[in-house]
């Protein structure tokens, strides 16, 4: 994702998107939503088959793909804000993992969770509420918060 920022900042587009009609954090959310359904749609799409090959059960790759269908949308949403963070400095490639890591560990732990309970027998449901709300909370906060950090990053 920090890519999708990175050409926006080094081409001049950044300085066209921050003054089109529409508001930043829309903008920032149909790139964030670009760059789910590119690079992490395909993984949902593959996830079933990997499950068959580990011999996992019908409901567990149940549980797995709404995992990953509300995990996936929250690793976008916070992966964008560290690139908006990180967007003009050189070593931003290293920074944005020190940045982003302990955040994405909630949900990774999470979903993980579930899955995990599913193959164990018991209710997944507190992992996939849990995760249902961060999904919520990061959709709400992050485009605000990458938005802010772009025009931080202009000026």
């Amino acid at each position: 994702l920090g890519r999708v920022f990175a050409n926006d900042y080094h081409d001049g587009t950044l300085e066209q998107l921050l003054l089109t009609p529409q508001p930043l954090f829309l903008v920032v959310l149909g790139k964030v939503l670009a760059h789910w359904i590119v690079s992490e749609i395909p993984l949902v799409l593959i996830a079933p088959l990997v499950a068959l090959q580990f011999g996992l059960d019908n409901q567990t790759i149940r549980v797995l793909l709404i995992s990953l269908l509300l995990g996936t949308p929250i690793l976008s949403l916070i992966g964008s804000v560290g690139a908006a963070l990180t967007l003009g400095l050189r070593g931003g490639g290293v920074l944005i993992s020190i940045l982003v890591l302990p955040l994405y560990i909630p949900a990774l732990i999470f979903g993980a969770g579930a899955v995990e309970a599913s193959i164990m027998g018991t209710t997944p449901a507190p992992h996939l509420y849990l995760l249902g709300a961060f999904a919520i909370v990061s959709l709400i906060f992050s485009p605000w918060a990458t938005a802010a950090a772009l025009r931080i990053s202009v000026e």
